[in-house]
């Protein structure tokens, strides 16, 4: 059994196979397939980091890269540690040592959460009024204080042992998003003939069809067309599929960039394997199909672990755990 909140027997990836993690130094067991995040949940852990200024508890709220709180380090030796690293897009490999971070000495005991008692001390700014004299300590003691307390995790202070490539592509058409909606546009672009690149920033293709139990296209399940229509893709001369890939910005003309995770998903990465690749794309045209994220509800204390979008619920639900209403 992977996680005591797992569901026996159901879900896609029943039949994956176990693999091992640690958080915290705590060893926990997952599934291949799962994030970070789900194996998480599967294991009954909800509090997985601390707020930025008022050290507030964080649990898991969202299940893609919008995440706010779930930010971890990701750690696989002294030189390669990945600090800020989203807990709900970070695949599950086995043997992953994941850490919290911005807490002292430990997670469920944080020092710093006597700032959160404190907090009508501590307005926004206050620092900027409050630290004003003698004046010659700003510059000596107060500034240095201050910076060190601020920002989230640790860099590394060795030289980065990896390696990363970078790529021009020049196409037809660019689909950014590979849900229902980028799939189906990509395919109508490709049976054209014109040069098409299908890119999406998660591990399989399909968007939220992956954990919608009761939608059909073309009279069959969602997941399943998907993964009909990108094989056919896949197969095309004239498509080049780019999953783990994301847009990080859309400059004049219709260049773009992209960068793709290439080995972070893998327990060991070959040393001649590029940990990321840099994607520098000019697209006669550019669709967007990148989805939707849901809006959080404003109440008292909805950043408190345990409270979770109904998207996520439903998505972690679906890999298969029950974070919902089940402790």
């Amino acid at each position: 059994m992977s996680g005591a909140f797992r569901i026996p027997g159901a879900g896609r990836f029943k039949q994956a196979k176990t693999a091992r993690f640690s958080f915290d130094g705590q060893s926990y067991a997952g599934i291949e397939g799962d994030t970070l995040a789900s194996a998480l949940l599967a294991n009954g852990v909800h509090l997985v980091g601390r707020s930025f200024k008022y050290h507030r508890p964080r649990g898991i709220l969202s299940a893609g890269a919008e995440e706010p709180n779930a930010l971890v380090e990701i750690k696989r030796d002294a030189a390669r540690k990945t600090p800020n690293v989203r807990a709900t897009v970070q695949e599950l490999y086995d043997g992953l040592d994941a850490q919290s971070q911005n807490r002292w000495p430990s997670l469920s005991f944080d020092v710093g959460a006597v700032n959160d008692i404190a907090s009508p001390m501590f307005s926004a700014g206050f620092y900027y009024k409050t630290f004003m004299w003698p004046k010659a300590a700003w510059k000596s003691l107060y500034e240095p204080k201050i910076r060190a307390a601020a920002g989230l995790g640790v860099s590394p202070d060795q030289p980065d042992p990896d390696h990363y490539s970078s790529r021009y592509a020049h196409c037809d058409v660019l689909v950014l998003g590979g849900g229902a909606a980028g799939i189906a546009a990509a395919l109508a672009a490709a049976e054209t003939g014109v040069r098409v690149i299908l890119a999406d920033e998660q591990a399989e293709f399909g968007g939220s069809l992956r954990f919608e139990s009761g939608a059909k296209i073309d009279g069959q399940d969602g997941f399943a067309w998907a993964q009909a229509a990108v094989a056919k893709l896949t197969a095309m001369d004239n498509v080049r599929v780019l999953p783990r890939t994301t847009a990080f910005g859309y400059y004049a003309q219709n260049f773009i960039g992209l960068v793709e995770r290439v080995s972070d998903h893998l327990k060991a990465p070959g040393h001649d394997l590029a940990r990321e690749r840099l994607w520098q794309v000019r697209a006669k045209r550019v669709v967007l199909a990148s989805g939707a994220i849901e809006r959080h509800m404003v109440f008292a204390d909805n950043d408190r672990p345990g409270i979770m979008l109904a998207g996520a619920a439903r998505t972690h639900f679906h890999h298969p755990c029950q974070p919902a209403g089940r402790e």
